[in-house]
């Protein structure tokens, strides 16, 4: 083999496994939007001059744009939340964690927060939630998304999200 060729094949093969070790290290990142709907179940009652919000939501969420990983445009899954909130003069503090369950049974996990709004028929408000991990090909992945929600009449609702992930 002639030196050129020796010195080319040398080249190509540590540029790949340069390339491969920078993606490793690297690892997955990326966006997606999604639209969700969903039905709560919510008890509320007056405490303290506050008003309590405490009950389950559960619903699906299609996603509808994505720049891929393991977040594909068409796909829809089922999830189901655990939802706090306290109103008063001073404003809204809502937590809600939630799973949500893809068609092929893996899950990931997600805080919604919401400060802003209400949870009244023809309310809503927007706010922030965290990825913080799951099962299956969602082992590991992190990130956030802003969403916006609105709440429709029969204990209905609705909310688009849109979402920066990351993996290791």
């Amino acid at each position: 083999m002639s030196l050129i060729k020796r010195i080319a094949t040398f080249v190509a093969f540590a540029s790949g496994t340069l390339f491969t070790a920078q993606m490793a290290i690297a690892g997955e990142s990326g966006s997606y939007e999604s639209v969700s709907s969903f039905v709560h179940d919510y008890t509320k009652f007056e405490f303290a001059n506050q008003a309590i919000i405490s009950g389950p939501l559960h619903g699906t969420d299609t996603i509808t744009k994505s720049s891929g990983g393991p977040f594909v445009v068409g796909e829809s899954s089922v999830f189901v939340c655990a939802v706090y909130a306290k109103t008063s003069d001073a404003g809204m503090d809502l937590e809600a964690p939630c799973a949500t369950t893809d068609a092929s049974g893996d899950i990931s996990f997600t805080i919604s927060k919401r400060s802003a709004g209400d949870t009244e028929t023809g309310g809503g408000g927007d706010g922030r939630q965290e990825i913080v991990g799951g099962t299956g090909k969602y082992t590991g992945i992190t990130g956030g998304c802003t969403f916006t929600v609105e709440y429709l009449t029969g204990d209905r609702a609705i909310a688009i999200n849109t979402c920066e992930w990351q993996k290791p």
